[in-house]
């Protein structure tokens, strides 16, 4: 049976489908769990809120791709505005534009789940056959550092200059150009996303995908799930066409990430006690500015090829981080780094002698650190999503030292300047300014951070009174509700999260299709 891909314009009145299984969501956990229910002869329905666009529509622009493939057009935000938030929102999600490095779950991430949070059955072992799958289909191999770009070379040898540890990064590409614009489509192909793999492999098995459909709402009698509610958005404007399609299955399982997850369980009234919602983790982070003599040109070439984990554990009460550096594309360039006025245009001037170094820090495995919270603005199915991440003198010490790091990084690769990312950036000619930065003020919007990783507002975990969905990935008061997606993390993961959720949602397909009564 071969199944269709249905965009919003073609669904020009409302309409009731059943199936076994609906998946709502189609980024990495929705992907992969699409793929494996399939394959195990079981009829799937997937709903996806952003568009269908494949590589004949990535032409290398960032004006294209942040308002078509972006959340909130690549304007989220927490509410205070102190933190902006990249995340994807079309066919493949977050994997169609992410910058495709892949990492397995850290062990000692696993082992607390287990240890703190009851999370059971989860180990490497347990999930290593998983990710061996994931890896082969996927092509996630090493990318050597002979072939990473200046951006990533510099930081390479700020590492091994200062003695710190250093390693290069997996990533799921397949005859790779490293255009550098995998933050904006692959145009090759190349990268082996959702979008290109395991929903083309689904929908050939079947599967029906909806996209510029936006769950709205679950219903519910009892404790079962009864239909899934969606608006059809026109794919011209992204606005309710005020069509609607409503989705009968046997089981639903609830894929939209880490805000917008626990977002569709507060719409429908589902609050597992207070907990939904609680515990969202954004590995938030600060980007440190490096200029150098030569020419970097960090918007060519694979964009994230060399990572350090020197820093992730500095001990009881302290926020640790991981180091990587990101593509530095015009826009992203222009909304990250510091500065106002002529300022920030002699800097975007000299933007191909540009490095930046980002500190991605591991929130929510020390004591007393809950992270933010999703909330709604008011009780309507059209309420507004509400994002709230209070930043403390715990994530400023954090955020302080590990500018300093990337400072004296920067300055070892041979930088002739340093900018920090405050609105009056600090500017360090040489290692002996690093101090300089002790003397800045640490505070939401004069120090700018970001997020590119969203977990959690859906917690796992052994308890209905402490967690969301137990640890089969079941809402712990539905029997037919599953969340399969990055929003179960009882904590971050202090690496790139693409990979952890492949393996979760891998390993937890057995359990989906458990309920629906499918092939283990």
């Amino acid at each position: 049976m071969s199944g269709r891909i249905f965009t919003g314009d073609e669904l020009t009145e409302d309409r009731v489908v059943t199936c076994d299984v609906c998946v709502v969501g189609s980024g990495a956990g929705g992907g992969v769990l699409a793929h494996e229910l399939v394959r195990r002869g079981l009829d799937v329905v997937m709903l996806e809120e952003g568009g269908y666009r494949t590589r004949r529509d990535f032409d290398l622009k960032e004006a294209t791709a942040y308002p078509a493939m972006y959340q909130e057009l690549a304007n989220r935000a927490t509410d205070d505005l102190a933190i902006s938030i990249l995340q994807g929102r079309t066919v493949g999600g977050g994997t169609t534009v992410n910058w495709c490095a892949s990492f397995r779950t850290p062990p000692e991430i696993l082992q607390r789940w287990r240890d703190v949070h009851g999370v059971k059955g989860l180990d490497e072992a347990t999930l290593a056959p998983h990710w061996d799958w994931l890896e082969e289909r996927l092509h996630i191999r090493d990318w050597p550092i002979e072939r990473a770009n200046r951006n990533n070379q510099l930081l390479w040898e700020g590492l091994g200059k200062l003695g710190y540890s250093r390693g290069t990064v997996k990533r799921n590409v397949k005859a790779c150009a490293a255009l550098g614009a995998c933050g904006l489509g692959c145009p090759t192909d190349a990268k082996q996303s959702m979008l290109v793999t395991l929903i083309p492999d689904a929908v050939e098995q079947g599967m029906r995908l909806f996209a510029n459909v936006s769950a709205r709402k679950l219903e519910l009698e009892g404790m079962r799930v009864t239909a899934v509610h969606a608006d059809v958005l026109d794919p011209r404007t992204d606005r309710p066409s005020g069509r609607r399609l409503t989705v009968k299955a046997k089981v639903t399982a609830v894929c939209g990430g880490a805000i917008n997850s626990p977002a569709l369980l507060l719409r429908s009234g589902l609050t597992a006690r207070g907990r939904v919602g609680k515990r969202l983790f954004l590995h938030p982070v600060v980007v440190s500015t490096g200029r150098f003599r030569e020419r970097v040109e960090a918007f060519y070439g694979a964009p994230l090829t060399v990572y350090s984990r020197e820093f992730i554990d500095r001990g009881p009460g302290k926020l640790g981080w991981l180091l990587e550096v990101p593509p530095i594309h015009p826009v992203l360039a222009s909304v990250t780094m510091p500065g106002f006025g002529a300022a920030h245009q002699e800097m975007m001037e000299q933007l191909p002698y540009a490095n930046a170094l980002i500190s991605i820090t591991l929130d929510g495995v020390q004591p007393g650190d809950e992270g933010g919270t999703v909330a709604l603005r008011g009780e309507r199915e059209y309420s507004r999503v509400k994002v709230e991440y209070p930043l403390t003198d715990f994530h400023w010490e954090g955020f302080r030292e590990a500018l300093k790091v990337s400072a004296r990084l920067q300055f070892a690769a041979g930088a002739e300047q340093v900018l920090s990312p405050h609105s009056s950036p600090v500017v360090m000619r040489s290692e002996q300014d690093v101090g300089l930065l002790d003397r800045a003020p640490y505070a939401p919007l004069l120090c700018r951070v970001a997020s590119a990783h969203q977990m959690g507002g859906c917690a796992m975990g052994g308890s209905a009174k402490t967690s969301v969905v137990d640890s089969t990935l079941r809402y712990w008061d539905a029997d037919n509700l599953f969340v399969v997606d990055g929003s179960v993390f009882p904590t971050a993961l202090g690496v790139n999260p693409m990979e952890t959720i492949l393996g979760l949602a891998h390993w937890g397909s057995q359990h989906v299709a458990a309920a629906v009564g499918g092939r283990v």
